[in-house]
């Protein structure tokens, strides 16, 4: 697969193309609430944050919130769109992030594991930054709790190479469990549809989900013109909601 570069590519449209509706972040929020103490303030961190599209809202709900982000370009837009007290971005990664130890309650990784080159470095840099019993709330997708939208058939080799890069949920609790953490949770969240059909195929059209990066250019081409010829029929078909993985674990 070829790896996405987010500060020559996707880093200008990533906002629209992956942007929560009020109604989805909600639903998000709610389910991290959840998950994490009660008491107020938390201090969390936002790991692969790209262009903060969580880190404002985690900042409202829980506390002052840092975003380490490896691409400059998603960082500085990021930092354009918002300027809220509480947030900060630092460039940084999973495995590698320039935070005190044991200096956060929680951390949110969201659709950006698949992502992180060196997983069991990663885990053990988790935990240390996180205090005893801090929280990592965990939104992968694996290959056997994988959710499958609507457009996926389009491609006719769509669910193969998209489960293809993604781990089974027994072996990353196993490399978590073996660097010091424990699950606390795990369980499907549904929030809101994207709206229409016709919502959707624009929002594909921006390019800004790494599966494309792994389908040749004339399977990507063929599969929106698919796409395309489906949704013409009806364009103001909603886009069913989704059932997304929400693994929790907690640092020993």
């Amino acid at each position: 697969m070829r790896r996405v570069d987010y500060d020559t590519e996707q880093y200008q449209n990533y906002p629209r193309g992956r942007a929560l509706t009020e109604q989805q972040l909600g639903a998000w929020i709610t389910a991290f609430a959840a998950a994490l103490p009660e008491r107020r303030p938390l201090v969390g961190l936002d790991v692969g944050s790209g262009t903060g599209r969580f880190t404002p809202a985690l900042a409202r709900a829980f506390g002052p919130v840092t975003g380490v982000e490896p691409s400059v370009r998603m960082r500085e837009v990021a930092q354009a769109q918002s300027q809220r007290p509480g947030v900060r971005y630092l460039a940084g990664s999973a495995e590698d992030m320039p935070v005190p130890s044991g200096s956060a309650d929680y951390a949110l990784m969201f659709l950006s594991w698949h992502h992180v080159q060196d997983k069991p470095r990663a885990a053990r840099e988790l935990a240390r930054v996180l205090r005893p019993a801090g929280r990592l709330l965990l939104r992968g997708n694996f290959s056997d709790h994988h959710p499958e939208p609507w457009w996926l058939d389009h491609f006719p080799r769509g669910l193969e190479v998209d489960t293809a890069l993604f781990q089974p949920l027994h072996e990353v609790i196993a490399m978590f469990t073996a660097a010091g953490w424990r699950v606390a949770g795990f369980g499907m969240v549904t929030p809101p549809s994207d709206g229409t059909r016709a919502d959707m195929l624009e929002r594909l059209h921006l390019r800004t989900l790494s599966f494309f990066a792994r389908l040749s250019p004339d399977e990507v081409e063929a599969g929106l013109r698919s796409i395309e010829e489906a949704v013409s029929g009806d364009p103001g078909a909603p886009s069913p909601a989704l059932s997304e993985p929400l693994l929790t674990l907690e640092r020993r």
